[in-house]
């Protein structure tokens, strides 16, 4: 096949992708609950974080909510950020953020995010007061253990970064781990999977405030190509709902975290005649504390 030719073959394919997701979408919307603007001012969104929190995590939500496009009305979100206290924070690859709220002082918030971080008892009570009034309390990656710990997934149906679901399923069993999907929207609370995800979910929002042309519109903005947020299920993210047993370069996998491990890791555990190698002792732990959650699903390529 010609260039061109595979070039019409996968756009077009892209436009009944897209057209399909747009369709869905749109009978949706009137089963899903919308979530309502205030009649006057912005939205208040909150950020909360702790040391170690993932950049794109919340980068990628804060930008989506800051640029939303919504004709008439200039500002439909105000963000900030909030921590144990106020001042800066070491977040991932040593970025330095600073909170602008402690814990003590920030104002009650109608959205609140959880990036993946290291967390804290103080993080997790905070969360669980703000969450009666706010409209929606949503996780990104990892942020998804964060918001489990308040037990406001007890019951429901959650996501999280593909190499955490045995984790997170084995950590909280009262939760129903979604694995291949790119959001899980429970209503008042919702959880994005891995790091860019946040990105759609954030659409997702946008779209249950001000509908579908302005998260269209604010996607078309950002130059943002993902497609995953018109996906009304979430269920965009079915890659990884197989782990992988080698990585694209042939090399093993950690069984753990899926991350690619050097032939000659030194992390290693033989089990019935077979080498696992890990990443890092972390990984070798919780694999040897309970093998049988990991083997299963690496030796098969499906998560469990």
């Amino acid at each position: 096949m010609s260039n061109t030719k595979q070039f019409a073959s996968v756009t077009r394919r892209n436009l009944l992708r897209m057209a399909a997701f747009s369709a869905a979408a749109a009978s949706a919307q009137t089963a899903q609950k919308n979530l309502t603007p205030p009649g006057k001012g912005a939205i208040p969104v909150a950020f909360v974080i702790s040391p170690g929190v993932v950049v794109i995590d919340y980068s990628g939500p804060w930008e989506v909510f800051q640029e939303a496009i919504v004709p008439g009305n200039d500002e439909p979100f105000h963000l900030y950020t909030v921590a144990e206290h106020e001042g800066p924070v070491t977040g991932s690859g040593g970025l330095k953020i600073v909170a602008e709220y402690s814990f003590a002082n920030a104002p009650r918030p109608k959205i609140v995010v959880i990036p993946a971080q290291q967390g804290g008892p103080s993080l997790g009570a905070w969360v669980k007061k703000m969450s009666p009034t706010a409209d929606l309390t949503m996780s990104v990656c990892t942020g998804a253990f964060e918001l489990a710990k308040t037990g406001l997934l007890d019951g429901k149906s959650a996501t999280t970064h593909h190499s955490s679901y045995v984790r997170f399923a084995k950590s909280f069993p009262k939760v129903n781990v979604k694995r291949g999907f790119r959001f899980v929207d429970e209503g008042n609370v919702a959880s994005a999977g891995g790091l860019t995800s946040g990105i759609d979910l954030a659409l997702h929002v946008v779209e249950r405030y001000f509908g579908h042309n302005a998260a269209v519109d604010t996607a078309h903005w950002m130059e943002y190509q993902g497609q995953g947020w018109m996906d009304p299920t979430g269920a965009a993210n079915g890659e990884f709902a197989e782990i992988r047993t080698t990585s694209s370069g042939g090399d093993p996998v950690d069984p753990v975290c899926g991350m690619p491990v050097s032939r000659d890791s030194k992390f290693v555990t033989k089990r019935n005649g077979k080498e696992y190698r890990f990443c890092q002792q972390s990984c070798k732990d919780q694999f040897d504390a309970d093998p049988d959650a990991y083997v299963s699903s690496h030796d098969s390529g499906k998560s469990n």
